[in-house]
């Protein structure tokens, strides 16, 4: 065995030789053939250009895919890339959307305060609510007024939609306003069509109930509800809500003022009634007693 390897070595390693030599000759002659300045030697290869270059699609083949491939991929790159910057402009817009959006609902409100009908003698003043309690057992938002722009407890606040509620502590900046549903809240207000008396007692749900009704037969689901203006606290005529019937099967109201979006509130500045200097003025005068002895004896000489 070792004998045949040696043999087939010595036989292919002389022929390697004469066939690189061969190839080493035929690349040299190209090589000088190519580089000859001769119009025959330029026809011919012409002739070869011709008759090789055509059948040597197919070697072009990878070539051609794979530029095909680099600059596909240069193309997804490109498309990434703007995939990319579209998808950063695309959360820029839904800030700004956001921020439109918010802008609206701010301007859908104060449209809304500029709507509501109001006593003319009654002035206001609005302001932007600050936060929300958020507490079971109180229900209040604060707001960015206070003493020095004029707020006095006992105030009444409304959103574009109907009464909120009463300014319930001023500070120099601030003020709280109790809602209308909070358990401490206590609004005297009237039913109409039929003129009925109740008091609106807040319970720390969204449909506070009324109580005290003189006649509760002449309440109907729908009938609207606002502040009777009774005690001098509130003014006369603000809307409320509308009468429901609760699951309990009491009265409540569906109040007018949306509570879930309070953004700005409109305080109404309440006029102070006229001091009562003299309370005996208002009950009738006593008569006289000489008035009251005289009167028997002219009946008995009437008599």
């Amino acid at each position: 065995m070792a004998t045949d390897r040696n043999n087939s070595e010595d036989f292919t390693r002389p022929v390697r030789r004469i066939v690189t030599g061969v190839v080493v000759v035929l690349l040299l002659a190209v090589f000088l053939f190519w580089r000859i300045d001769s119009p025959r030697a330029e026809r011919f290869r012409a002739q070869i250009v011709d008759q090789v270059v055509p059948s040597f699609d197919w070697a072009l083949v990878p070539v051609t895919k794979l530029a095909g491939m680099v600059e596909n991929f240069q193309s997804y790159t490109r498309i990434y890339e703007q995939n990319q910057e579209l998808r950063r402009e695309l959360q820029q817009m839904k800030a700004w959307k956001e921020a439109a959006l918010q802008l609206e609902q701010e301007n859908a409100k104060l449209l809304d305060l500029n709507k509501v009908r109001l006593d003319p003698k009654l002035t206001f003043i609005t302001g932007v609510v600050l936060a929300d309690s958020g507490s079971p057992f109180r229900q209040s938002v604060l707001l960015n007024l206070g003493a020095r722009d004029g707020i006095r407890d006992g105030w009444a606040a409304t959103d574009g939609l109907g009464l909120v509620g009463r300014v319930s502590g001023v500070g120099d900046s601030s003020a709280r306003v109790i809602l209308l549903t909070d358990s401490n809240s206590r609004v005297p207000v009237a039913v109409q069509p039929s003129g009925q008396r109740a008091l609106l007692a807040g319970d720390n749900s969204s449909l506070p109930p009324l109580d005290f009704l003189e006649e509760a037969e002449s309440v109907r689901p729908g009938d609207r509800v606002v502040s009777s203006g009774d005690g001098g606290v509130l003014p006369a005529g603000l809307l409320v809500g509308q009468v429901v019937q609760g699951a309990d099967r009491r009265l409540r109201v569906r109040l007018a003022a949306d509570y879930e979006r309070l953004e700005f509130l409109r305080v109404l500045r309440a006029q102070p009634g006229a001091a009562i200097e003299d309370p005996g003025g208002l009950v009738a005068p006593l008569r006289a007693p000489d008035t009251v002895a005289a009167a028997p004896a002219s009946e008995a000489a009437d008599g």
